[in-house]
């Protein structure tokens, strides 16, 4: 099966240059790329040309890093994969780099980057209680913090705050009863917060950003409504003014406006793939300019300076990770700056396409099925892919890990699956307690779809999922085990009971919800020992192989050490690849090397047959 086939590497590599960002004011260009195998930001001269790396981190990849003003940039990083964030700061020039939160097992969390306050930014930090954040007002540059709130009621904690437009914290989102969300508002800094609206937690009221005279909020909202649309909302009320835009079939999912115009410009939502609606007719010009540009591609603006002349914009599709380019909307020229991975030939990458299928209780379920490349959808060994969350989903475009898979000659089959988002509330919500029951059947019912179908060859399908998607796999295997071939689960839950005992602390205030959601470990004792893939585990026909990163904080490792061990009871042998240094899956290149490896290895010894 791998003859001819494209290195692991390939796929998984860190890209040459990538994440590229502009400064401010349009005279710098930043990017990550690799310094001792770890990605790393370097910055660009665009007169001069010369480049300087301005970071030197050895253990972990730059998580995320932005501008904070034209001469100063921040960055998060975490220790291992324990997701303890720590904001950094550094110069463009590489002097003055400074961790700002130097706190032990504390995360920390950008609540707003301040772009009009230039050496300052609100952060959030659960250092006074490690279940709880507060927000603080930070120095970038000295590293001075000045706590703006307490937050110290546990059984009614703060779990969002939201500025104005001059950084002022005037909106907070508070969990009450611990499943009901209370909306708070304070017209100063100075001013108490008082209750505005109360609904349940499956009612979503999300403020998003203030209008642009500071007096409302532009909010997503499925309040009256199954699916999530952007609301123009009275504060100090609660009240819907305006329905900006919804959709019919799917949630939307976010709203985007011009600083400079102080206009709204596009809303955004996903269907198949991912789709924008345009409000402001200077930015369809934009948009239509970017179709001639890049046509046959997807794109999206990722970056651009203060006066809004320059963008950063990085296209994409299913078969390529795509390229970035500097559009200059005075000159109308596209500067290319980079191709993510030139490593891999687009023209070799496979066709991820939609797909839908009828669920035995009358739900359309939508999904991808990514076929080989020059394969008959015919009697094909299939990887069902299911996505963690699971209050998430899956998307169109380049994956990784569905490329390699087809590249070895598998199909690669994904499900949306009740429950993921972006379907609306009543279908999020058929999954509450359903772990194992009927958003297992969605799988089932998926991979039966492929076999009557003709596409999959029965005696060679494997299930393989992260997270949920883990314990997606493990539950395949026990509840159906007549399915599948083999399974893989890569920081998988396999204990409901212990699952919920071991959740991060910032996570607890959330617990009543997912008790709401997953099921409570004493009212629902009979369901969980029933949907515990390690209470099922003598159910198991097929081969297993578990990763597990040791530092994982939502999926202990206990989870994976449990289904190991008791599999390893009864004498059968279960490969388990554990990274001391990795946490809720494998940032690190080499890990991820070793993991895909491994994979390959291991399908290929459990569904290989000789013509293929």
């Amino acid at each position: 099966m791998d003859e001819g086939s494209i290195p692991v590497e390939h796929f998984f590599q860190n890209p040459v240059e990538t994440g590229f960002q502009i400064s401010p004011n349009g005279k710098y260009i930043s990017y990550l790329s690799p310094y001792e195998n770890r990605l790393n930001i370097h910055v660009k001269n665009r007169e001069t040309g010369d480049v300087k790396r301005i970071t030197d981190s050895e253990h972990r990849d730059i998580m995320a890093y932005f501008w904070a003003n034209n001469d100063r940039l921040v960055y998060l990083n975490d220790r291992g994969g324990d997701e303890n964030y720590r904001i950094y700061a550094v110069n463009k020039d590489g002097s003055n780099q400074r961790d700002l939160t130097p706190f032990e097992d504390v995360r920390a969390q950008i609540i707003d980057e301040l772009e009009d306050i230039e050496d300052e930014m609100i952060i959030g930090l659960n250092k006074n209680n490690p279940q709880l954040h507060e927000p603080y007002r930070l120095n970038i540059v000295t590293g001075d913090l000045e706590q703006l709130a307490e937050n110290t009621d546990m059984f009614n904690p703060i779990m969002g705050w939201l500025t104005d437009h001059d950084g002022k914290i005037r909106v907070a989102l508070k969990i009450e009863g611990g499943v009901n969300t209370t909306l708070l508002y304070r017209e100063t800094e100075e001013d108490e917060f008082q209750s505005v609206k109360t609904v349940p937690f499956t009612e979503s009221i999300s403020p998003l950003f203030f209008t642009f005279d500071n007096k409302n909020v532009y909010a997503l909202s499925n309040l009256n409504r199954d699916k999530t649309a952007v609301v123009k909302m009275d504060i100090r009320t609660g009240e819907e003014i305006e329905e900006i835009y919804k959709n019919p079939d799917f949630d939307v999912s976010g709203l985007n406006y011009s600083r400079k115009r102080k206009v709204l410009t596009t809303v955004s939502f996903t269907s198949w793939k991912r789709e924008r609606y345009v409000i402001d007719n200077e930015m369809k010009d934009v948009i239509k300019r970017l179709d001639r540009e890049f046509d046959g591609y997807e794109y999206g603006i990722t970056s651009s300076t203060k006066d809004e002349n320059m963008m950063v914009v990085r296209t994409y599709s299913d078969r390529s990770l795509g390229s970035f380019y500097l559009y200059d909307r005075k000159a109308d020229t596209f500067e290319f700056l980079a191709e993510v991975n030139p490593e891999l030939n687009e023209e070799e990458m496979a066709e991820m396409k939609p797909v839908t299928y009828q669920s035995r209780d009358g739900l359309t379920i939508h999904g991808y099925l990514t076929l080989p490349v020059g394969k008959e959808a015919e009697n094909l060994p299939v990887v069902v892919n299911v996505h963690g969350g699971p209050w998430a989903r899956d998307n169109w475009g380049f994956n990784p890990e569905v490329q390699l898979l087809a590249n070895r000659g598998y199909a690669v089959f994904q499900m949306n699956f009740r429950g993921s988002t972006g379907y609306g509330k009543e279908f999020w919500m058929s999954s509450f307690k359903q772990w194992g029951q009927t958003m297992q059947d969605d799988v089932t019912d998926g991979v039966k779809w492929l076999i009557d179908e003709g596409i999959a060859d029965p005696d060679r399908i494997a299930i393989y999922g992260a997270s949920y998607g883990g314990y997606a796999a493990l539950a395949g295997l026990t509840l159906t085990p007549e399915l599948y071939a083999c399974g893989i689960s890569y920081v998988g839950v396999s204990n409901l009971f212990t699952f919920l005992k071991t959740i991060p602390p910032y996570w607890e205030p959330l617990l009543d919800m997912m008790h709401e959601m997953v099921g409570h470990p004493e009212k629902d004792s009979i369901m969980f020992r029933e949907n515990s893939p390690f209470y099922q585990v003598d159910n198991i026909q097929a081969p297993l192989f578990v990763a597990q990163g040791a530092k994982d904080p939502r999926v202990n490792k206990a989870e994976s050490d449990q289904i190991v061990n008791a599999l390893r009871e009864r004498n059968i042998s279960v490969p388990y690849l554990v990274k001391e240094n990795e946490g809720h899956g494998f940032l690190n290149e080499e890990n991820r090397f070793e993991f895909y490896k491994a994979m390959s290895g291991f399908l290929r010894m459990h569904l290989q047959k000789d013509e293929i």
